[in-house]
């Protein structure tokens, strides 16, 4: 059978190469067409050296115009601003769209507080929001997905199942997350230079974060519950990962036994998520290279409270991975297809 053509604008980045490597490995689509705007002109393999003998193309100059007819998915992993007017074009082609970007997370009033003046407002409403095991159902039958933030996916995930229930105070909940330096994009820029991040930790962007809305809207919209969070994002010296720690008050007193079996239930047919046994927690090195997200819990009954820790690796299922998971569904592809692979250990 031949292969799905697809296309990834904004291909030099760590997300843009992570999709690129997920992408070689699939059985079922290829790379025909990929942009990168500081590099047109020059090959990936030159760009991004560890794709050598694996892929050859030249990098394009960001035009929407010459995306090939033949294209039937594209990735977009550009800035924010920058995806929707081309993304509105792609529709317009009749091109699917999956979006890296923050353009089409948030609905229309949140993200002009957050953002800014959308450039396309009148298509917000088409995307869907891209965590597959939440919104698979829509996922499949949408021309428009919103691949989550990295960030928001670890919160997300952890916190589904128990606002689900509804057993949370939704106004009570913690949300202390550290991510690698790669979370910051490819870009050099002084504060992210080996010297000011190694050795150290610090916490940023405190009660102002652009994720926090996103967090709040996708899991309220979900829930049927008016979730505010807070939620400290924290920079640790190394390359790739998220680990979020979740504190939550209990409306009941629960075991952690109970929440595991909540949890074990509620994504138990879930490929790419494992709850992990009871008095035994997860390390982002567990899941590295990996689209898994790895959940662990405890529960204090007597103080009604629990803490779940939820990681994941920042460039597969915080962005890459999850894309693929996305498409596979949109294209009626098995979920797991070009995924199925243990983490890299160590």
């Amino acid at each position: 059978m031949e292969k799905k053509r697809v296309a990834v604008l904004g291909a030099s980045g760590y997300t843009g190469s992570d999709l690129l490597r997920f992408i070689l490995i699939h059985p079922k689509v290829e790379v025909t067409y990929a942009t990168a705007e500081k590099h047109a002109g020059k090959r990936i393999s030159d760009v991004l050296p560890h794709l050598r003998s694996f892929l050859n193309l030249e990098l394009q100059p960001l035009d929407v115009k010459s995306v090939p007819d033949d294209i039937e998915i594209v990735f977009t992993a550009l800035p924010h601003g920058t995806s929707a007017q081309i993304i509105k074009e792609l529709l317009e082609r009749g091109k699917r769209v999956i979006d890296l970007g923050a353009d089409f997370r948030l609905s229309y009033p949140v993200y002009k507080k957050w953002y800014g003046e959308h450039p396309c407002p009148d298509i917000i409403s088409q995307a869907v929001y891209g965590i597959t095991e939440l919104f698979g159902s829509e996922i499949a039958k949408t021309r428009l997905v919103a691949n989550p933030g990295c960030y928001p996916e670890s919160s997300i995930l952890g916190l589904a199942p128990i606002l689900k229930r509804k057993i949370v105070e939704e106004d009570s909940i913690i949300i202390d997350s550290k991510s690698g330096v790669s979370g910051a994009g490819r870009s050099p820029e002084l504060t992210y230079h080996f010297c000011e991040v190694n050795e150290g930790v610090r916490a940023y962007k405190i009660g102002e974060h652009r994720h926090t809305p996103e967090i709040e809207e996708v899991l309220s919209n979900y829930s049927g519950l008016s979730v505010r969070v807070s939620f400290t994002p924290h920079l640790i010296p190394m390359d790739r990962g998220i680990l979020s720690t979740i504190y939550v008050r209990l409306k009941e007193e629960i075991t952690t036994r109970e929440l595991l079996d909540l949890y074990e239930d509620f994504y138990g047919k879930k490929r790419f998520i494992r709850i992990t046994p009871e008095k035994i927690y997860p390390s982002t090195g567990d899941v590295r290279g990996s689209n898994f997200c790895d959940i662990g819990i405890m529960s204090n009954p007597k103080n009604k409270t629990a803490i779940i820790i939820s990681v994941l690796d920042n460039l597969v299922k915080g962005a890459s991975g999850q894309a693929i998971q996305n498409m596979n569904v949109m294209m009626e592809f098995p979920e797991h297809l070009g995924l199925d692979m243990p983490p890299v250990f160590p």
